[in-house]
């Protein structure tokens, strides 16, 4: 499988990129990688982490030329429009021609969503692709759709994000009949927008139906009251940074108030906080499949390091190999969105 890396996507782009390249590479020989960037920078980047030739095959690893990067604090449609050969966009256009199975990108997510819009590389039958994370919750893992790429999205995109998501649930979390549920502000039929209120009749009226477990307040998420929870963009993107905010903040205050209390065992202690923490990482992924995309695309952490890198691209090939683009097809034909 080949992949385009944004090389110059992330805080700290390239040289992070470059090492999780390179782990990847060296673990998976599956793997080929095309490094999107400014190739002055890259190149003198390589010989200084000592890459021979010899490595890896030239086909394995090369270098593809960009014009500049969009910046995490530029707006998306303005840059884009500015720099049309920027790296984000260079990836999207590499697998827009099917140079590319994959784009792997931990530069700004707004970038990544539209250029990868404007390509329409949508798989048959999608309205609008959605990112898809990984949360913990209590009784296991769940999935949380839409959290950025779709902020005010319509009845049938709700619909849909429930049939993409459980199938994702389903192959990469190994649940076999995921439960799916619609994030709403209380449990009650008649809750939330009408957008809410219509995805609710759909899924009662579709093949849906016996995975759907109505809606789910937010605090239901971390119960685990739902293997997949949807929502709209905007609202799922909320969600996402405040609970990765809660989690940094109780992490630090627990580990620092339990083990400044030991007088032995710190050492021990601090290690199980660590072991705990790891599950609340986003590393541990790498990150977030945009889905419904005819390719893969996994949206990174812009703090992401060489590991969740690395974690990133064996993601997208777990992905093909689990066939999750040929399932979504076939679910969206075998579970269109119903007439209500």
């Amino acid at each position: 499988m080949r992949i385009a890396l944004d090389a110059m996507g992330g805080d700290d782009a390239p040289s992070i990129n470059i090492d999780g390249a390179l782990t990847a590479l060296s673990q998976m020989e599956q793997l080929s990688i095309d490094l999107v960037g400014d190739v002055d920078l890259l190149t003198p980047l390589l010989k200084e982490k000592r890459l021979l030739a010899s490595d890896f095959p030239e086909d394995r690893l090369r270098i593809v030329p960009a014009d500049g990067f969009v910046g995490m604090d530029e707006k998306p449609t303005d840059a884009l429009r500015k720099k049309p050969n920027s790296s984000i966009a260079v990836c999207w256009k590499l697998m827009a021609e099917k140079e590319v199975q994959a784009v792997v990108s931990a530069g700004n997510t707004g970038a990544v969503v539209a250029s990868g819009l404007r390509t329409r590389l949508f798989l048959k039958n999608v309205k609008r692709p959605g990112i898809a994370v990984v949360l913990p919750t209590l009784k296991g893992r769940c999935i949380l759709m839409d959290v950025g790429a779709n902020p005010a999205a319509r009845s049938d995109h709700l619909y849909q994000y429930g049939v993409m998501g459980s199938i994702y649930a389903k192959e990469m979390l190994g649940i076999e009949s995921p439960r799916v549920g619609l994030l709403n502000i209380g449990s009650e039929d008649g809750k939330g927008t009408s957008s809410i209120r219509e995805a609710h009749q759909y899924y009662l009226a579709s093949g849906m139906r016996d995975q759907y477990i109505g809606n789910v307040e937010g605090r239901g998420i971390y119960q685990g009251e739902a293997d997949v929870v949807i929502c709209e963009g905007f609202v799922g993107n909320v969600v996402l940074k405040v609970s990765e905010g809660m989690a940094d903040m109780m992490f630090r205050v627990l580990s620092s108030e339990i083990t400044s209390a030991l007088d032995t065992e710190k050492a021990k202690a601090g290690e199980a906080f660590r072991q705990a923490a790891r599950r609340y990482e986003y590393r541990e992924t790498g990150g977030a499949p945009l889905l419904g995309i005819d390719g893969t695309c996994m949206i990174c952490h812009g703090s992401s390091d060489a590991r969740a890198m690395a974690n990133a691209l064996a993601t997208c090939i777990k992905m093909d190999d689990r066939g999750i683009n040929e399932s979504i097809t076939t679910q969206l034909v075998a579970m269109p969105t119903p007439s209500v």
